[in-house]
Parts: structure tokens; sequence; C-alpha cells
């Protein structure tokens, strides 16, 4: 089994520029434009200018002209899981990326054979573990997680979630799964998938890996194949100002 190599690049929320405005296309511009809050617009403009940039080196093409889309699954708007769309035949036919943020960190992940998922979390985000857990952690990880020390169930519970809404991501479906059916292995463990939800429907293969970026965030990636994950974590692209 050959192993899935998954470009990994990373920006800061706070590299947002009114320059990158003209890398979105009309849908993009039209979201960016409806979102209200200042951080979440730096988030979103920061992530689409990184999916661009990011898949623009790889196609040979400006990321202007990236042609990506959004599709939801569930009700067939504009705010599903982006993904390319390529004409049929083209030789990327094959390229899946997923993008994710959190706090400051904004992050792509691009996969050439198999579709992919990218989950980050700052470790420092206020968050009720308690509450959380409740809700996203199944009966043996719930029980894994109260068997540590409180100091280190913060980042106990971020390892797993990270690696749950990395799969959900590469499966391009939401948080409105049951959560505590997809079952991960300990956060100290090798990160696998135990347990599967029936709504999921068939069960896929599924390879992970741990991150961690700049120290203060946590992260997982996620393919839907066998042969495990290679991440190559690439430098930060040139941001136009």
């Amino acid at each position: 089994m050959t192993e899935h190599e998954v470009l990994v690049r990373w920006a800061r929320s706070g590299d947002a520029r009114p320059g990158l405005l003209d890398l979105l296309d009309a849908v993009e511009r039209a979201r960016y434009e409806a979102t209200a809050r200042p951080a979440d617009k730096a988030r979103f403009l920061v992530g689409c200018a990184l999916s661009r940039l990011t898949l623009g080196e790889l196609l040979g093409l400006p990321p202007a002209d990236v042609p990506l889309r959004r599709v939801c699954p569930r009700c067939g708007g504009p705010h599903g899981k982006v993904r390319l769309a390529l004409p049929e035949g083209s030789p990327y036919a094959d390229v899946d990326f997923s993008v994710t943020h959190s706090r400051d960190a904004v992050g792509v992940a691009v996969c050439r054979d198999a579709a992919v998922g990218l989950d980050v979390e700052d470790d420092d985000i206020g968050l009720d573990v308690d509450a959380a857990a409740r809700t996203a952690l199944g009966d043996a990880e719930l029980t894994a997680l109260y068997a540590r020390p409180a100091a280190g169930r913060r980042t106990a519970f971020l390892r797993t979630w990270t690696r749950k809404e990395a799969v959900l991501k590469a499966l391009g479906v939401g948080l409105h799964v049951p959560l505590r059916g997809l079952e991960m292995s300990a956060p100290d463990a090798a990160p696998a998938v135990l347990a599967w939800p029936e709504q999921l429907g068939r069960r896929p293969e599924v390879s992970l890996a741990d991150l961690t970026v700049a120290a203060a965030h946590t992260a997982a990636v996620a393919v839907l194949g066998t042969g495990g994950v290679r991440v190559v974590v690439h430098p930060e692209p040139r941001i136009p100002a």
C-alpha cells in the first residue's frame, strides 16, 4: 500500500489584505460581504486566498482563475465543501482539498489521490471541556478522558475532536452527524477510527495523521483510503498586498 501524500500549508488571519479580494469569485465575495464579524471576515478571506494560491501553483493557473464550486450535499446551497470544478478528463481530476481555521491559524490540505479533510483548533480557545465531551465523545472515549488528570483533559479532547472533524471534512459532511458514534483511538495512541456511526453509511478506509501548528494549535488530517498519510508542510505563500 502506498502512503497518501498530503500537502499542508498554513497562514494567519492577520495576513488578510484588501488585495486578496481580487482573488475571490462572485460567490466567495458575496459570502465575504455577508459575514458580519471582522475576525470571521479575515479568516474567510485568507482561507479562500490560501486555497487559490496553493491550487494555482499546482494547476499552473493564476489564483483568481482556479475553478471552485461549493454545493451543500443536504440542501444544494453554495456552502458545502469546496471542490475543484475541472473539466472531465483533466489530469488534476483526482485533486481534493480541505480548508480549516481557528483563531489566527488558517490552513489548507491538498491530496492528489484521495478525499482529504483538515481540522485545526486553538489550544487556548475558551472551551467547556465537560459540555463538549458529552456531545462529541462516545462512552469509551469519555471513560478514557476522565481517567486523565484534569489538567490534561483539554489537550486530549482537542486531539480527539480534530481527528473526528478531519474525517467528517474528508467525507464532505457537517457536524450534524452523531459524533458520539464516530469513535477514535486514544489521544496518545496512533490515530485510527475504532467505531463508525451507521448514519454515515458504509464505513470507508480512513488514514489519519496528527499535527501541531506553531506549538499552540492541535490539528489532524484524514484521507479516505488505506496506506497511511505522509504530510508535507509547505512554506507559507507570499500573500499579495
